[in-house]
């Protein structure tokens, strides 16, 4: 009896003992957090510039994409013809800038210098006949009338002269300054036009712009895109991140840069490293996805750690724990 008791007494020691070494190297870790989250990934959108119907998707979610890959190619068929307007129209303003630059047929000029050369002839003519008069209205030869009607006939002569001279100006230029620079801006709004219908056309073609796994397709083959429609989700499956919720007090101990370990249930012998790459600045209630009424009206500080995931494990929705090492609480 005494034997069973000493054993008894020993065997409560060992236990005693080892409930205390565990209690001890659960205790030499103070600095840890333990926090619970979902995987997330970092998303892109690929979305209709133009509008249009979808001729064809070339990818399924699941695919694997790499920057540049096609995703889809929407129906440019008006596209095509309302570029074939504008180049007509590009055309037409480049051979209407021409003719004003160029100015007037050598024929139009010609006669126009020929008019100028017979006011000329004909100025010439009235100036002598009207200095003859002034000299023989002088003498008493002529009466004052015929000397005012040749005076008459030299104003008539010189006004025809300046009239031909301008018309032959104008014959030659065609077209004022400002008639020219209207017509540049005819054709550069003609090319901006076409342009605008080169690049709705190349935008019709969806590639990717990033590498990554298509992870939605909300949109199907014969679908009428509008600008802005999401035609794809890519995600960016090789990192990962999983944002978690943290006190105020949990909060001020942690630091960009802090190491973390994280366990999936799929895994949970496997602690996947991560790093602390964000702390949010501003407290806000924890998100309603979060289980509890009680979680879900506290102050928290999102903290996102970011996660390596080159082989795939760890996909976006998964809940995971994990194990941030940050500084001890004060005492």
């Amino acid at each position: 009896m005494r034997n069973q008791t000493r054993s008894l007494i020993t065997w409560t020691a060992l236990t005693a003992a080892a409930l205390a070494a565990a209690s001890c190297s659960r205790a030499g870790r103070p600095g840890e957090i333990r926090a619970s989250g979902t995987i997330e990934a970092r998303e892109v959108r690929v979305a209709a510039q133009t509008m249009g119907r979808i001729q064809e998707l070339r990818i399924a979610e699941g695919a694997r994409v790499k920057p540049g890959d096609i995703i889809a190619v929407l129906e440019t068929e008006t596209l095509s013809l309302q570029l074939r307007q504008a180049e007509a129209g590009v055309t037409l303003a480049e051979a209407q800038l021409a003719l004003l630059r160029s100015g007037a047929r050598v024929e139009d000029i010609r006669q126009a210098e020929e008019f100028l050369r017979q006011a000329d002839s004909g100025l010439t003519v009235a100036s002598e006949d009207a200095r003859r008069m002034r000299e023989l209205e002088s003498k008493g030869s002529v009466t004052s009338k015929q000397k005012d009607d040749a005076e008459a006939r030299l104003i008539v002569a010189q006004a025809q002269t300046a009239a031909a001279r301008e018309g032959l100006n104008k014959v030659r230029r065609l077209a004022r300054p400002e008639e020219i620079r209207a017509a540049e801006a005819r054709l550069e709004q003609a090319r901006a036009a076409a342009d605008l219908l080169r690049k709705s056309l190349a935008d019709a073609t969806l590639a990717s712009p990033a590498a990554g796994i298509v992870t939605r397709l909300p949109l199907e083959a014969g679908d009428l895109a509008m600008p802005g429609s999401t035609v794809a989700v890519v995600s960016k499956l090789d990192r990962v991140f999983l944002m978690v919720y943290l006190t105020e007090r949990e909060a001020g101990r942690v630091k960009l840069g802090d190491r973390a370990e994280v366990t999936i249930d799929a895994f949970p012998d496997r602690a996947f490293p991560g790093t602390v790459t964000y702390i949010s600045p501003e407290a806000e209630f924890t998100p309603k996805n979060v289980q509890t009424r009680e979680d879900r009206v506290k102050l928290v500080f999102g903290v996102k750690v970011e996660l390596p995931n080159e082989d795939g494990l760890l996909k976006p929705g998964l809940p995971a724990d994990a194990v941030i090492q940050a500084l001890p609480p004060a005492k």
